[in-house]
């Protein structure tokens, strides 16, 4: 979220291919670390969810991700994740599998998978603190400043994809992975440097 701007849902169109409860071997991992973004203050609550959102790929540019408006603190069963099968930017809209609107920062995770095939996991949280120490950390930031969930936001990481952890101008942070470890594990080191 930009500073000062409130979360009004997605924005863009969901179009439901196939309404089911996802299954997946890794589901057990993004659920814990969705509850550890929250115990770590990467994913802040806001009434009726979490500013965050957490993925994993499933294939070529699918990936399963958090359902819009969860809190990643919550007991999250199979219905709160999503399966980006697609996205058509140009189109605003995102191709889902399962019984609820995807994350709105989709755009976002699609465009980093489509171009960045070595990584498997894209954490998205926001932090202030981390973003008020990105100069001292060394961690790149994004040119300009975009609204939440739009494509303009997607399109705004341009330079920094080959980039495996940077902050998005006044929004929040991304952290990348092959792994989920990897991805998380790097965003849990970035807030403990900064609280030392």
């Amino acid at each position: 979220m930009m500073s000062g701007e409130q979360y009004t849902g997605v924005k863009f169109t969901t179009v439901f291919r196939n309404r089911i409860t996802l299954q997946h071997r890794l589901l057990d991992d993004l659920r814990m670390w969705c509850q550890l973004f929250d115990e770590k203050g990467l994913a802040p609550p806001y009434p009726g969810g979490s500013y965050g959102n957490l993925s994993f790929r499933t294939g070529s540019n699918s990936f399963i991700i958090t359902g819009t408006a969860i809190g990643l603190k919550d007991a999250l069963c199979n219905e709160s994740f999503v399966e980006v099968t697609a996205c058509q930017t140009f189109q605003n809209k995102v191709m889902v599998n399962g019984l609820r609107e995807p994350s709105s920062e989709s755009m976002l995770h699609y465009t980093i998978y489509s171009q960045r095939p070595d990584v498997n996991a894209v954490f998205h949280g926001h932090c202030t603190e981390l973003m008020e120490s990105a100069a001292t950390l060394g961690i790149p930031v994004t040119d300009k400043e975009a609204p939440y969930g739009s494509v303009e936001l997607a399109e705004s990481i341009g330079r920094l994809v080959n980039s495996d952890f940077f902050i998005l101008k006044n929004h929040g942070f991304v952290s990348l992975g092959r792994r989920m470890k990897e991805a998380g594990q790097q965003a849990v080191n970035m807030i403990e440097r900064v609280k030392k």
